[in-house]
């Protein structure tokens, strides 16, 4: 009986000793993974209308836009040519000029003026020549004057020139242009 006592207890000494020296089997949890498809943000919209509205200079235009009912229009595909007048230009009007274009009944006046200051296509500074005429969207045309490198488009001087949009080009001057 000793002997197998002494046989069982080595038996059982030897089991303990190979379970403890055995590697460690590791549990992994599987976890289920959803994959998202990720699009494409949208590019960042840059019109026209984006530009003036990105330029503390442009309040005053971007009011009369909205005003009259232009931003979707010159929003779309275009391609415009924009001479931008400036918020100076716009308080250079006689006092009162302003105020009474953005009221409703002057939405056609309104319109007639800033249409004034597009052209269809996308004409860049270098494309402009010294009396060249440009239609406007209004149907009226104004006259290119350029002497010692300044630029004149209708009597108003650009100061700043080839602001490139996503559907044109926008022109800043210092002067707002009233059709006849």
């Amino acid at each position: 009986m000793n002997k197998i006592t002494a046989f069982a207890a080595t038996f059982l000494a030897l089991g303990l000793w190979t379970a403890c020296s055995a590697p460690k089997e590791e549990t992994t949890e599987e976890t289920a993974m959803e994959t998202v498809e990720e699009t494409p943000a949208p590019a960042p919209s840059n019109t026209v209308v984006d530009i003036a509205i990105g330029s503390p200079d442009h309040t005053t235009l971007v009011a009369a836009v909205q005003a009259a009912g232009l931003v979707e229009t010159l929003s779309g595909e275009g391609p415009f040519t924009v001479f931008a007048p400036t918020n100076a230009a716009f308080e250079a009007l006689p006092a009162g000029t302003v105020e009474g274009l953005l009221e409703p009944e002057s939405k056609e006046a309104l319109t007639g003026i800033l249409t004034y200051h597009v052209v269809s296509g996308n004409v860049m500074s270098g494309d402009l020549s010294d009396g060249q005429e440009v239609t406007t969207l209004n149907g009226q045309t104004l006259t290119v004057s350029i002497q010692d490198g300044k630029v004149m488009i209708g009597g108003a001087t650009v100061v700043a020139a080839d602001l490139a949009g996503t559907n044109g080009v926008v022109h800043v001057i210092d002067t707002v242009l009233l059709p006849e």
